[in-house]
């Protein structure tokens, strides 16, 4: 029996997002603890499941931010180091007026980059049936190679790969180095958690399902989710195609953290009925219940402290 059923390793950082106009006219900006990575332990946690985080922060005011909110959420800080030369990763998030986000990074360097191999806990890899990870923590050659070094650990484990590209244009330093470290990761998953425009920049495709069967030819991927917004989302397995729609409210603030929602309670279901070939009914069933999560956090700020709990999901999948 491993101790922890999801270990992801990724980019912990702070994103401020607008909260309101000073009453000198000036942007009001909350700051938010983030990632991708760890949204997906919150609402793994918030799920009950026991999840722990491999990354690197700041020693400064934000680390500590980051430090006491994850463990808050219940998420397992074995893993994460601080850096005393290199600053907490910031992000500033603007919301667009359909929800939709647009990000500024301060992040030349940012502590998550400085991640090392030498930083990897194997033994907590080793220890967990799922590992998750995201293409930002192979932006550049240091983390990147502590990515790849987990990978391989994770591989020869035995546990079960997820990947979630969560792409981030302006972290990059060219949109060619992108495309190839991303591909990286798709050669590596087991399960793979994709958006809507990711897919259709990553293959060139307009069609959506043209772009998810060339990735599952060429690298054999099992299980496929692919996220569109207020669209819905589908499933995808060598056998069986499955879309379920998105329970559109009209309280939607902004998007952040439901791709993270969405994918934390994909791996929640896998963790509840194993790792198999899941027939259409079963496709179905993960992706509604993933769906109505991905709803509520729509409707409130910020993502790692806000994830819903099971009855909460439960509620909106009812129409309460």
């Amino acid at each position: 029996m491993k101790t922890y059923d999801v270990t992801a390793l990724g980019e912990l950082l702070i994103d401020f997002t607008e909260n309101g106009i000073s009453g000198q006219g000036n942007p009001v900006l909350e700051a938010n603890p983030g990632g991708a990575p760890c949204n997906v332990l919150s609402m793994l946690s918030k799920l009950g499941h026991k999840g722990a985080f491999i990354g690197k922060i700041g020693d400064d005011m934000f680390g500590d931010q980051l430090t006491y909110a994850i463990k808050e959420v219940g998420i397992d800080t074995t893993g994460l180091k601080r850096d005393s030369q290199v600053h907490t990763t910031l992000a500033f998030v603007h919301t667009l007026e359909d929800g939709d986000r647009e990000f500024s990074f301060y992040r030349n360097p940012g502590a998550d980059m400085m991640l090392s191999e030498s930083d990897i806990d194997e033994t907590l890899i080793k220890d967990s049936k799922i590992f998750h990870f995201g293409s930002l923590s192979m932006t550049d050659e240091v983390c990147r190679k502590a990515t790849r070094k987990a990978i391989e650990i994770s591989e020869k484990s035995g546990a079960i790969l997820s990947y979630d590209p969560n792409l981030r244009e302006p972290l990059w330093k060219s949109m060619d180095e992108a495309k190839e470290q991303i591909l990286y990761g798709m050669q590596h998953c087991n399960v793979l958690k994709i958006s809507d425009n990711e897919i259709q920049w990553l293959t060139g495709m307009e069609d959506y399902d043209a772009g998810i069967l060339l990735l599952m030819e060429k690298y054999h991927i099992p299980l496929i989710l692919l996220s569109m917004g207020k669209n819905g989302s589908r499933a995808y397995t060598d056998k069986f195609r499955v879309e379920r729609p998105a329970f559109v409210t009209e309280d939607t603030i902004e998007t952040t953290g439901a791709g993270d929602a969405f994918c934390g309670c994909i791996l929640h279901y896998i963790l509840e009925h194993g790792w198999r070939e899941y027939n259409e009914k079963e496709l179905g069933e993960m992706l509604e219940f993933a769906n109505a999560a991905a709803s509520i956090v729509t409707t409130r700020k910020g993502a790692l402290r806000v994830m819903p709990k099971l009855e909460e999901i439960s509620h909106v999948q009812r129409g309460v």
